[in-house]
């Protein structure tokens, strides 16, 4: 259950990953985002996710990093449905929040419950750190020297 954050994390930001650089070009209201860029600030969330889950699995689920991790995951669903909400259209991300990110989490942490595991990582938690790591990643991913490294790799895959 631990390394299915990970999974869902994966499918989620596949989602993101496709439609992100398009859906920012079109919307001026955002920073436009490339796909080099996109991918580095989506790998740059990945790894922290992946350490929750890593953690997760260590503690059988009692990582508070793992729990705060599962229940940012979760509640960013809503996120995604109030800004398509909003803007009466698909965002990046919609499709899979509703039907895999919060139906996920939920499921997992009622696993939890269901196996005795104590709930310590909570949504207090998870809305301060949350943030702090998607704009992290996001700015990583725009500074010059990690921006044109990521363009020169797309440019060579892709």
């Amino acid at each position: 259950m631990t390394w299915g954050l990970l999974a869902a994390w994966v499918l989620h930001d596949v989602e993101e990953l496709m439609t992100m650089p398009r859906w920012t070009r079109k919307h001026r209201f955002v920073p436009d985002t490339s796909p080099a860029q996109a991918a580095v600030a989506i790998g740059a969330v990945g790894m922290v996710v992946a350490a929750a889950a890593l953690q997760g699995a260590r503690t059988d689920g009692r990582s508070g990093f793992f729990q705060s991790a599962l229940i940012g995951f979760g509640l960013h669903s809503v996120t995604h449905v109030a800004a398509s909400a909003a803007l009466r259209e698909y965002t990046p991300g919609v499709l899979t929040a509703p039907t895999l990110v919060a139906p996920f989490s939920i499921w997992a942490v009622r696993q939890l419950k269901k196996e005795g595991v104590p709930i310590t990582g909570g949504p207090m938690s998870a809305a301060l750190w949350f943030p702090a790591v998607v704009a992290g990643a996001h700015l990583c991913a725009r500074t010059p020297l990690v921006s044109a490294a990521a363009r020169k790799v797309h440019s060579l895959i892709g």
